[in-house]
């Protein structure tokens, strides 16, 4: 009778409960697997039919998952994910002819510092595929990578659970950010450090910097004007309010730099360094083209602030 109840299943609708799951949408879930929206909706229909139950009922513009589907949702996703791992990760990836999207979860850091030559390498060496970026909070890091609606988060995640594979790629120091007509110098006195009103950028709903406990061992005290979690903001204020400093990763102020209305000076203490790494769930730690991805990843994080487009 089980066997028989098995047969009955078409594994092929784990596909499609599995799209689903994940976009909470019938067009979007159907673009995923490359189904037309017809086509999606008998399949989905077909699930129905199978479990006797509407698996998705319509809330606002999206599909929300009935209790029935919420019970399914752990294990269907890790059908799929031992599917893809162990039984689809001999397949070839060609990024030359590969359609994919591929979603990165980063900071605003990252997208004005290392995604242009990612984007740029990508271009050149997988032309159909592309990048999406998401900023997310810490504490959604490991769920979104375990189901597949991120496949890497870059940055400096401390608190990222063990579960989570980990690659160092970068190490990063701090600059303060000075107007560009500062009468500061090369490097930014204590007291021109304490006097001067500050910019603070605080990631992932951090209370603190990174580097706070290092002012507060030495009884360093900020004069603290404005708390965001967005670096990008931080020229556009200087520019308006040129008493402002922000102390922000180097790299980042290099970039900054460019735009013509600040500079970058030595900060008035030495902060620790901190690495940039790359996560990923072990469920596609074979996978083919996230593989690849990763590989290209750390050739871009290896050859920083250079492109080589000759790979």
């Amino acid at each position: 009778m089980y066997e028989m109840h098995i047969r009955n299943l078409d594994l092929n609708l784990l596909v499609v409960m599995d799209a689903m799951l994940r976009e909470r949408n019938v067009s979007k879930a159907a673009e995923r697997i490359g189904l037309t929206q017809s086509a999606m909706s008998h399949a989905l229909n077909r699930l129905r039919h199978y479990f006797d139950d509407p698996l998705f009922v319509k809330a606002g513009p999206a599909m929300e998952p009935t209790a029935k589907a919420m019970a399914l949702q752990a294990a269907v996703l890790d059908v799929m994910g031992t599917v893809r791992q162990r039984i689809l990760s001999e397949a070839h990836f060609d990024p030359a002819t590969a359609q994919r999207e591929f979603t990165l979860c980063v900071t605003d850091m990252g997208e004005l510092v290392f995604i242009p030559t990612l984007l740029a390498l990508m271009r050149k060496l997988a032309p159909l595929c592309s990048i999406r970026t998401l900023q997310v909070p810490a504490e959604q890091i490991e769920g979104m990578l375990a189901s597949g609606e991120a496949d890497l988060a870059i940055g400096t995640y401390r608190t990222a659970p063990d579960t989570l594979y980990k690659q160092r790629l970068f190490m990063h120091g701090f600059s303060t950010l000075v107007h560009a007509g500062s009468k500061i110098k090369k490097r930014i006195s204590l007291q021109e450090f304490e006097k001067s009103p500050q910019i603070v950028v605080t990631l992932h709903g951090r209370s603190a910097v990174a580097f706070d406990h290092v002012l507060e061992e030495k009884g360093i005290k900020r004069q603290v004007v404005m708390k965001t979690p967005h670096f990008l903001i931080v020229p556009l204020l200087m520019a308006h309010q040129p008493d402002l400093i922000a102390t922000v990763p180097t790299e980042l102020a290099r970039v900054f730099e460019q735009l013509g209305n600040v500079r970058a000076v030595e900060p008035p203490m030495e902060l620790p360094s901190y690495a940039i790494s790359q996560h990923w769930h072990p469920l596609f730690h074979h996978e083919p083209a996230l593989l690849w991805l990763r590989d290209l990843v750390k050739k871009t994080f290896e050859n920083y602030p250079h492109l080589h487009l000759d790979w």
